[in-house]
């Protein structure tokens, strides 16, 4: 392959032909159906991308619901070494369509170069454009030294539930030898570039509050509101604290996020409920004492007084962060390549969950990363888009870290 600098290198991919924008906006239509519920006719696009490549494809099922975790592989010449992971999920949130500028999933491009597509950030786009580096890397002859696999999950955005998770628990996936990973990280609205070395464990706790039902005109003691009360007050509170700490300057992944995100109970207005619950959305950054905070969970329900049961639609362990040191031969080579295209890198924990979180449970080393700055961040909001000429200049950056991390000896 003809040696070039990085800097050439760079300036040529963020150089838009005709052809490559059309293509650009052909895959983002042709994804238009990446949800849960139409996985179809996405599985079928990708078996296409595998054929286009001559890459061997093969459809995994981790659990009985049947939901298809795609593999695409590009087999190394040293296939014994432990390979490098390009992971991307096919759904995407719900969209409002009627508060969409643009049609959602028609991947219409304004006079500004700008994308809008449901799932153009969270994340289409990163998901093909590791097939389009690959693409690249064929056509300039290069042959990898590690094999490369290119992992399409069925269900990130509701849990990971028949995906990753389930999916790293299997023969299958053991069978992969998986030595470092890629995902998916944010947009950059400055200059710099995020990437993700851990993110916040997930707790989402639901308290329900019995108490002494009767009629709205009474005033018993020991009803379900009061218990309600104080635990939703204790919880509010703690939330204020973090939101302090981020006002001061920390960023979001370093404090713990606690929002009240769903309420029910009571039957009729002028009827003391029985029974009130409350859920919560808790994320606990790396650094939290985990087995503390708990404690605290279980002491506002003892000076609560009352009759309070506490259920987790979802309590995960803490997981360790990626080391971003020298002891990381993947993250040196990751920070040396981009470092040679003069990014400013930017080490974040990031505040929400990705299927990488698995992957690090078993210590796994994985970096969430989207070489795309200068674009407001927009994940699973109305108008979601991205510039086509930071898409081409994103194939190009993977196109370089494939190659290096492919050579890591």
């Amino acid at each position: 392959m003809e040696k070039r600098s990085d800097t050439n290198f760079l300036s040529v991919t963020t150089s838009v032909t005709v052809n490559e924008l059309h293509s650009v906006v052909r895959t983002l239509i042709s994804i238009e159906f990446m949800d849960d519920y139409f996985l179809g006719p996405c599985v079928d696009f990708l078996r296409e991308q595998a054929k286009s490549l001559n890459l061997p494809f093969v459809i995994h099922y981790a659990t009985d619901a049947r939901k298809p975790i795609v593999v695409l592989t590009w087999m190394g010449s040293e296939p014994e070494l432990p390979t490098i992971l390009l992971n991307s999920h096919m759904d995407v949130v719900p969209v409002y369509p009627e508060t969409w500028t643009h049609p959602p999933f028609a991947a219409e491009i304004d006079d500004d170069g700008r994308i809008f597509a449901r799932g153009s950030q969270d994340m289409k786009s990163l998901g093909m454009a590791y097939l389009a580096a690959i693409g690249r890397l064929q056509r300039n002859n290069f042959h990898p030294r590690r094999t490369i696999h290119i992992l399409f999950v069925p269900d990130e955005e509701t849990g990971s539930v028949d995906g990753m998770k389930a999916f790293v628990k299997t023969p299958e996936f053991q069978a992969l030898n998986i030595g470092f990973a890629l995902d998916e990280g944010h947009v950059s609205p400055a200059e710099n570039y995020i990437f993700f070395y851990g993110e916040k464990t997930i707790w989402q706790p639901t308290f329900t509050i019995h108490g002494h039902p009767g009629h709205g005109s009474l005033l018993f003691e020991h009803t379900a509101g009061e218990g309600f009360s104080y635990i939703v007050e204790k919880l509010m509170h703690r939330r204020q604290n973090e939101v302090e700490k981020v006002k001061r300057g920390q960023p979001i992944g370093n404090v713990t996020s606690i929002n009240l995100t769903k309420v029910s109970g009571g039957i009729q207005t002028n009827v003391i409920p029985e029974e009130l619950s409350v859920t919560f959305d808790i994320r606990l950054p790396p650094t939290a004492d985990h087995e503390a905070f708990n404690r605290l969970l279980e002491q506002w329900i003892r000076e609560s007084g009352a009759n309070v049961s506490l259920t987790f639609e979802q309590k995960e362990d803490k997981v360790p962060v990626t080391p971003i040191d020298d002891s990381n031969p993947f993250w040196m080579t990751f920070r040396d390549v981009l470092t040679n295209l003069n990014f400013t890198l930017e080490p974040q924990i990031l505040a929400g969950g990705t299927d990488m979180r698995f992957l690090r449970a078993l210590r796994i080393p994985a970096l969430g990363f989207n070489p795309m700055n200068h674009t407001p961040l927009l994940l699973h909001a109305d108008d979601e888009f991205i510039y086509a000429d930071k898409y081409i200049k994103a194939i190009g950056v993977f196109s370089r870290l494939i190659e290096k991390l492919t050579e890591l000896n």
